[in-house]
């Protein structure tokens, strides 16, 4: 695997200001586990997103409704394993920190100093997110903002649609932006919204606006692992398929199936052997001292030997259901 990483300048917070401002595009890509991530870090991504989309492509959820903390906690620490040199941003899963601040600050911390995160997003502009994003930020951790399609809101938003198309929905996403920006927030994600939106937002704010089916004049991109790869059925319109994994790997896998099946699978170089000499007197020690143990116990056993196999009288039962091992630390053995 390519060492890229290993020779980029690590991401830090202060970079997406930095980034802005230079006008340098800011790579982001999910990853929800160990070897994802070290792909997506050995591509040299700016960021790694841990997002709670994990409940559809990897939990089999229709939604990103069910995931929980600790759904969202093992996913980080796994990604956080994977690409130790990244700047990983972790979701606050639906209803982390809605019911009471103290539980949100104990869960993000468990984010941070147990998943190993750098940073957390958190979803939408309501009073009670940006008052949680300010005592984030006030504990030091920095947070990452998220506007327009929010899937957290997908009741309430009833299906998964572009959003800000209309003057009323642009005004208020124009302000949600600035709530956030005033919270503390060090980039807003911005998810389906049209072109000419992002751009104006970029232009109206000194945040970087990370986009994911907003357009190309977001200060940075996101986008889903498996949709690039094209490891799904799903094809969301605003990802591109770089890959078509599920494809590629379908055919290896029929290929492993047909080779094991067929007695292709495995060769001599995918095995170790020893010389048949040792499997003669393995065979030979281990009927001598079976028949030992049935004799200790009063028992008697025609063996015969064929091919290190061994047979014996179909009506003898060596051990009874009460008796001990035949050997220290193995299995019980019955012998019918």
């Amino acid at each position: 695997m390519s060492t890229q990483s290993s020779t980029k300048k690590q991401f830090t917070t202060p970079d997406f200001f930095a980034y802005k401002e230079a006008k340098k595009r800011i790579v982001m890509c999910t990853a929800y586990d160990y070897t994802q991530a070290r792909l997506v870090e050995a591509a040299g991504a700016d960021v790694l997103l841990v997002g709670d989309s994990l409940g559809m492509t990897t939990l089999g959820y229709d939604s990103t409704l069910p995931v929980t903390m600790d759904d969202m906690l093992r996913a980080t620490a796994s990604v956080t394993r994977g690409a130790p040199s990244s700047y990983v941003v972790a979701d606050m899963p639906f209803m982390s920190y809605q019911s009471s601040q103290q539980e949100g600050m104990r869960n993000a911390a468990a984010l941070i100093a147990q998943g190993g995160a750098s940073a957390l997003k958190v979803e939408g502009a309501s009073l009670e997110a940006l008052a949680f994003i300010e005592a984030l930020v006030a504990a030091g951790i920095p947070v990452v903002g998220h506007l327009g399609l929010t899937p957290q809101s997908i009741n309430a938003l009833g299906t998964y649609r572009t959003q800000a198309k209309e003057v009323e929905e642009v005004i208020r996403l124009m302000m949600d932006a600035h709530g956030l920006m005033t919270a503390g927030v060090c980039a807003i994600v911005l998810e389906c919204v049209p072109t000419e939106v992002a751009q104006e937002l970029s232009d109206m704010h000194m945040l970087p606006i990370i986009g994911i089916g907003s357009g190309v004049h977001c200060d940075g991109e996101v986008q889903v692992f498996h949709d690039l790869l094209g490891l799904s059925d799903f094809k969301p319109r605003h990802a591109k398929r770089y890959i078509d994994g599920a494809g590629t790997l379908d055919k290896a896998l029929k290929e492993y199936v047909q080779d094991v099946r067929n007695s292709k699978f495995p060769t001599k170089t995918q095995s170790s052997s020893i010389d048949q000499n040792i499997i003669d007197d393995a065979a030979s020690i281990f009927v001598e001292h079976l028949i030992e143990k049935v004799e200790e116990m009063g028992g008697s056993a025609e063996f015969i030997q064929d091919d290190a196999s061994l047979d014996l009288d179909p009506d003898f039962e060596a051990v009874p259901e009460d008796s001990s091992r035949f050997f220290n630390g193995g299995s019980r053995a019955h012998l019918n």
